[in-house]
């Protein structure tokens, strides 16, 4: 191809891309929400909605077992369809705070996000946490408000909450006529047209009617004088007390699009992805720990921020998810594992199309590989085509409980350890080994973790384990400043019980409280401890 060629194409494929994640508290249907963008992209021709242990046809986007059975979404799963001429990668993440961790690493892949808030509950608090990681990194945010097919709060009582307890500065993009028992519809405020809610969701897609003035007679027709007066009025309102749409304090988080409708109903999706291509961001540059790299550069790099055994459980397989940060990731070309220092190429790495996985034979920056691991990859590892440098900020955090792992099964000894060596590069929970009698522990950031964790043992590898408790308060990493000093060896002869090694090697201590760590930080000055990990 022609080189000036190449470049357009390259760069026409890098500014069609839109990579983003959904973000919420559990339940505020985001699942049912990925299912209906799906459903407009034309990537499944039904939706299944997710309900609580009663699920008529398993939401695309779930896979484990365990969430078919719970009716949650415990591992961040990727999607990708064409809607238009954008091509769309969506990261559906845990809602669940025991999977906290894995939503954070996800955020370090995607170039925007979007929020969903339940009508009827508001902000809960996990939505606060993960919009507060998005504001430190100055993610790009939509929010999307569900189910207004229930009663629920008032829509400007909603805004208001979302700038309190959120700290966002919103600008509504489309507004409810109307809710619950009332609902009409939604008026689209960015396309001025009106949508009318027929309550009937197996119908496809409801026509718009489009309405470029509000002062219309025909609109009392259409949904009755008394509504007809109130929309008339709260857009007004709206005119007066939110500022104007800018797309550039969009993009640099200064200023949030709020969206409004009923995911399960397919109602207000179509506004908000229509809005979407249009001004959310194609990939963006990304920070390295050497410099920033920008994703038109020609060379290939990208990084892992996420691992997941046995997706099909008729192959044991292990895929570790690949983010392009910059240049084409092609198949069987061998490209620098920079941790380990070596060369390796893939032969079938695979893009995820709905719930069909394809082998793709090249990929752009801000899409998603899934790449066929054998053990060689972390958390956080970097491909490049040359260059040593790695990706910054996918942490390990320290757990909040701890168990000691036991094997409930001697013949299976073998098969525990794969299990657990596996399921920890996942990321899934962290194994720490104690120093003095080799026994593991396994610290996780919430206990639903324990279930998954012996549920897939025995189901994937064949593993029976039981756990004890093991009273721990924090994991503090440690850090000498001189690892051959005499105060460094007290603390580790005093300390002793408590000290183990994480899966990296990395020294650990098991404090039983937060008065332990502060005696112990005053006691030894020179010995430092991190709640968190930066893999190095």
């Amino acid at each position: 191809m022609h080189p000036i060629l190449y470049m357009m194409s390259f760069t026409q494929e890098i500014n069609r891309r839109r990579t983003f994640g959904i973000i919420s508290h559990p339940d505020a249907g985001k699942t049912t929400l990925t299912e209906k963008l799906l459903l407009f992209g034309g990537a499944i021709q039904e939706a299944g909605a997710v309900k609580n242990n009663k699920i008529k046809k398993g939401a695309t986007s779930d896979f484990m077992e365990i969430e078919r059975q719970r009716g949650i979404s415990v591992s961040t799963s990727v999607l990708a369809f064409n809607y238009k001429d954008k091509k769309i990668n969506i990261l559906d993440t845990p809602g669940h705070k025991d999977f906290a961790e894995d939503t954070f690493r996800t955020l370090t892949a995607v170039d925007s996000v979007i929020v969903v808030i339940d009508v009827a509950k508001g902000v809960e608090e996990q939505t606060e946490k993960l919009v507060s990681v998005c504001r430190m990194r100055k993610i790009p945010i939509i929010v999307f408000i569900n189910k207004l097919d229930r009663e629920g709060k008032d829509a400007f009582d909603l805004m208001d909450e979302v700038e309190q307890k959120l700290g966002l500065t919103v600008t509504p993009l489309s507004f409810p006529i109307g809710m619950g028992y009332d609902f009409q519809g939604i008026y689209n405020l960015w396309e001025q047209n009106i949508n009318l809610f027929s309550g009937d969701s197996r119908k496809n897609i409801e026509e718009t009617i489009a309405f470029s003035d509000v002062q219309n007679p025909e609109l009392e027709k259409i949904i009755g004088p008394k509504p007809a007066e109130k929309l008339r009025e709260e857009l007004e309102l709206i005119d007066e007390v939110y500022p104007k749409f800018d797309r550039q304090d969009y993009l640099d988080g200064k200023l949030q699009p709020v969206f409004f409708g009923s995911a399960l109903n397919n109602f207000g999706v179509r506004e908000l992805l229509d809005c979407f291509i249009e001004i959310a961001p194609s990939p963006r540059p990304k920070d390295s720990e050497t410099r920033l790299v920008d994703p038109k550069e020609e060379k290939m790099s990208g990084f892992v921020f996420k691992i997941h055994a046995n997706m099909d459980p008729k192959h044991r397989d292990r895929l570790a998810f690949l983010k392009i940060v910059s240049g084409t990731f092609e198949r069987n070309k061998p490209y620098l594992h920079v941790r380990q220092g070596k060369n390796m190429k893939f032969s079938s790495p695979n893009a995820f199309f709905a719930e069909k996985k394809e082998i793709v034979d090249i990929s752009y920056p801000g899409d998603i590989v899934g790449l066929h691991d054998t053990g060689n990859f972390k958390i956080g590892d970097t491909l490049t085509e040359g260059e040593a440098m790695s990706f910054k900020g996918i942490p390990s955090f320290s757990p909040e409980h701890f168990r000691y792992i036991n094997n409930a099964d001697p013949m299976k000894a073998k098969q525990l350890d794969k299990g657990i060596d596996q399921l920890m590069d996942e990321g899934v929970a962290q194994l720490f080994t104690l120093e003095m009698n080799n026994r593991k522990v396994i610290g996780t950031v919430g206990a639903l973790q324990y279930e998954v964790i012996q549920y897939r043992l025995e189901h994937e590898y064949g593993a029976k384990c039981t756990y004890e408790n093991f009273p721990v308060h924090k994991a503090c990493w440690v850090k000498p400043d001189d690892a051959k000093s005499d105060e460094f060896k007290e603390f580790k002869r005093i300390k002793q019980k408590f000290l183990a090694h994480d899966k990296y090697g990395q020294l650990v201590f098991l404090a039983d409280s937060d008065f332990t760590i502060q005696m112990t930080q005053s006691k030894y000055p020179n010995v430092k401890l991190f709640f968190t990990s930066e893999f190095e």
